[in-house]
This record gives structure tokens, C-alpha cells and sequence, in this order.
């Protein structure tokens, strides 16, 4: 089992920058695809980023592409999401997570097909 732990959230204004981090622990995540996902108040949980097991391929939603680059670094255990170009609409509780099973030639976008999750971390974007 792996535990999975963000950092880096906070309080930015439009047009700023964050990058977020992803900590695991347990166990190496080098063998999972791993991803980031976002929750809103009062909307569903939604696709961000994501990255196969050895960082070859990425995805991204419509709306971050162009703004955001998902990074990993295995020896480090660790997951990264630069965010640029904030935008209000940014706003939400970011989740890592990582995908046990998936493809080696490219990583999930539906959060069902992930297994292990963390506790979000908080971005706020003022305008």
C-alpha cells in the first residue's frame, strides 16, 4: 500500500503560480501511473493531470493544458503539478493519486480507475 501526501496549496491571485507536491510513502510509487484531480465546492471531482509510470506520457484536461505541467520524480517518490496562469476557476481542493494497474503507454483520466488517494490540498485563486 502506498500513502499519499500533497503540499504546496494556497492563496494566490489571478495570474499567479503554484506548484504542487505529491509525497508517497509505504512503498515506491515508481510502478504506478499516477494522477491529479480536483473538487470545487459543489461540483463533481474532475480529471486534471496525469502521468504513466515512467513519465513518458502525460494528459491533461482541456482546461489546464497550455497552464499547468505534471512532472515525477521516482527516485523521490514524488509528484509535482505546476500550475501557471491562475485563474479563479482554478480554485478547488487538488488531489493526488496514483493508478496500481494502468496502461504503461498512457495514464487514466477517470478517477474511478485509481486506487489509492491522498487528503487534497487547498488552492485559492483571488481575482
Amino acid at each position: 500500500q502506498v500513502q499519499l501526501v500533497e503540499s504546496g496549496g494556497g492563496l494566490v491571485q489571478a495570474g499567479g503560480s503554484l506548484r504542487l507536491f505529491c509525497a508517497a510513502s509505504g512503498r515506491t510509487f515508481t510502478p504506478y501511473n499516477m494522477g491529479w484531480f480536483r473538487q470545487a465546492p459543489g461540483k463533481e471531482r474532475e480529471f486534471v493531470a496525469a502521468i504513466t509510470r515512467s513519465g513518458g506520457s502525460v494528459v491533461l484536461a482541456d482546461s489546464v493544458k497550455g497552464r499547468f505541467t505534471i512532472s515525477r520524480d521516482n527516485l523521490r517518490n514524488t509528484l509535482y503539478l505546476q500550475m501557471n496562469s491562475l485563474k479563479p476557476e482554478d480554485t478547488a481542493v487538488y488531489y493526488c493519486a496514483a493508478d496500481v494497474d494502468g496502461s504503461i503507454w498512457s495514464a487514466g483520466t477517470e478517477s474511478h480507475e485509481y486506487d489509492y488517494w491522498g487528503q487534497g490540498t487547498q488552492v485559492t485563486v483571488s481575482s
